[in-house]
């Protein structure tokens, strides 16, 4: 059996990193005496993986990972009993469970919504969109390179006194929203602040060129 599992990273977990969330959910899983499927091998680990790594200093209310069961697992059942064992900052929201053929979902992702606690003006909002390309410095491990980010940005405007981006995500284009803010505070002429609050909202996967949330199968 296969299952998708959505859980919150917020408050001062925000700082710990991918691989640390990662031991820690192999941990609450094993204290909640989960049917989990365990590898093959000298070292048996649970098959589990994770969508997308969040960035340190993100918080996030639509995190995912996808592990594997011996059995069928109560959605209810799932979500009361890992919370049982977790803490206040990283609470496991739901419990899917998939059909055999089901893909990864870090195979599938496409797309992501994240907040920004800043707000700009709308017709600076509009003027930034509204350009033939938005070229950012692009920096990897090995090389810098310009590149236009705005086919990547699929949605950009205030929402509820704050910046909502939706932005392309996973493995064939991907945006982290840090770029989005650089850029469009250069195009507004101010200085980004060294501290800024974001937020990821939700991920999707797409169908018939649509995004949709992970957690709908």
């Amino acid at each position: 059996m296969k299952a998708r599992i959505k859980f919150s990273k917020t408050g001062n977990v925000k700082f710990i990193g991918h691989l640390d969330v990662m031991r820690y959910f192999q941990k609450i899983i094993r204290r909640a005496n989960l049917d989990v499927t365990y590898s093959q091998g000298y070292h048996p680990h649970q098959i589990m993986s994770f969508t997308s790594p969040l960035s340190v200093g993100i918080e996030s209310v639509g995190e995912y990972f996808d592990i594997e069961t011996n059995s069928k697992i109560d959605p209810e059942y799932a979500v009361k009993v890992l919370n049982e064992y977790t803490v206040d900052e990283i609470q496991v929201l739901k419990y899917i469970n998939l059909p055999d053929d089901a893909k990864k979902s870090m195979a599938i992702l496409a797309g992501a919504d994240y907040s920004v606690d800043m707000t700009f003006d709308v017709k600076t909002i509009l003027e930034f969109m509204n350009q033939n390309t938005i070229e950012v410095l692009k920096k990897t491990k090995k090389s810098e390179k310009m590149v236009d980010i705005k086919p990547l940005i699929f949605k950009l405007e205030n929402r509820d006194n704050k910046l909502f981006m939706q932005l392309a995500h996973g493995s064939v284009a991907n945006l982290k929203p840090g770029l989005v803010l650089d850029a469009l505070c250069k195009f507004a002429g101010m200085n980004r602040p060294e501290f800024v609050k974001m937020t990821r909202l939700e991920m999707y996967y797409e169908k018939d060129g649509m995004l949709v949330p992970l957690e709908e199968v």
